[in-house]
């Protein structure tokens, strides 16, 4: 008489729209024998048949709630653990990501060597860093410092048991939705952890200031939701954040308008002063965050490059934040911010 098979620990959920290639490397680095829902937000390309054609489930979300990256992921781990009802984790994965070797093995002897974590995630890097500097950027975003951290990225290995006590994500966030739900579990006294160990490939594929500039303003929109939602229990970062996005993104830009318009019509030498002192503070806080990153080990370039984004990024980030509260009074539904096009990338 054979042994029994024991049931599998963990189940991985990749969410995507009209991925193409990216989702192809995704899917085919899943681990052999690991339970998969790949949740389809809408493609229009081959996404559907090719995850099919692995013998995987696919779960369609349908078009009547809009989509969001959050609501493809509560789909996700519910449907699969319908079907895999002894699960213990769920690996999140985008379907532009391409798991590493050995990356859930390595989080999952995380997650039991401390039962107190609810997630555990490792470096997700751009598969070409060199190819934009945008791509550079985001590079650069994803090294988050090991140790206990606040909150993850949408690639993470989480607990079953945390996901379900704070029920999931919440489906109507179009960003910022892995804060929220990391900050809802560290209220329930759950931890996160980043670990030094390879995790995914991203391929952002950005090559225009445009998206950068929308990307931006997506993190506007999700600064302010997340402190208009939680209020002081909202990450103190994040609540730093917004008053500085008002300042240097809303404020300080109008200063300068305005002087420099009474200074153009007037004219007027104090106004032109003015728009003069407001141009230098914004030359100064690009200078002073490109050394900060230069003494970082960053090169020069990088360095100067990252500065100008950060603060020319306040401004797309102010008008994130108009857009939410002004979608925050009128009533509704939160629309797509998209910076990759829209007919391609993740849902949100």
């Amino acid at each position: 008489m054979s042994g029994a098979v024991s049931a599998p620990r963990i189940g991985l959920v990749a969410i995507g729209r009209n991925e193409g290639e990216r989702l192809k490397r995704c899917l085919r680095s899943v681990p052999a024998g690991c339970p998969v829902v790949y949740v389809d937000s809408g493609s229009t390309d081959d996404s559907v048949a090719f995850a099919e054609s692995l013998g995987m489930t696919v779960e369609r979300l349908s078009t009547a709630k809009g989509f969001t990256a959050a609501r493809a992921r509560n789909a996700g781990w519910r449907r699969l653990t319908a079907e895999h009802p002894g699960l213990d984790y769920i690996q999140f994965v985008d379907g532009d990501c391409e798991l590493a070797s050995g990356w859930i093995d390595e989080a999952r002897r995380a997650l039991d060597a401390e039962p107190e974590l609810c997630a555990v995630f490792g470096r997700r890097r751009e598969r070409f860093p060199q190819a934009s500097p945008y791509n550079a950027l985001c590079d650069d975003e994803w090294n988050v410092p090991v140790g206990l951290v606040r909150t993850c990225g949408g690639d993470v290995l989480m607990r079953l048991a945390a996901l379900r006590q704070v029920d999931g994500y919440c489906d109507d966030l179009i960003a910022g939705e892995e804060p929220d739900l990391c900050l809802r579990l560290g209220l329930e006294g759950w931890k996160v952890r980043r670990i030094d160990a390879e995790m995914t490939l991203h391929d952002m594929d950005m090559h225009h200031a445009r998206q950068q500039w929308l990307r931006a303003r997506r993190a506007g929109f999700a600064y302010a939701e997340h402190v208009a939602r939680h209020g002081a229990n909202a990450f103190p970062d994040w609540r730093r954040a917004v008053p500085s996005i008002i300042l240097w993104g809303g404020v300080l830009p109008a200063i300068f308008i305005l002087a420099a318009l009474v200074a153009l019509i007037v004219p007027s030498a104090a106004a032109g002063l003015v728009a003069l002192a407001v141009a230098a503070l914004f030359y100064l806080q690009a200078t002073r965050i490109a050394l900060r990153k230069r003494r970082s080990g960053a090169p020069m370039n990088f360095a100067l490059f990252y500065g100008f984004w950060m603060v020319l990024g306040k401004i797309a980030q102010f008008g994130g934040v108009v857009r939410y509260h002004v979608k925050r009074w009128r009533g509704g539904p939160n629309a797509l911010i998209e910076y990759r096009g829209q007919s391609e990338g993740k849902p949100a």
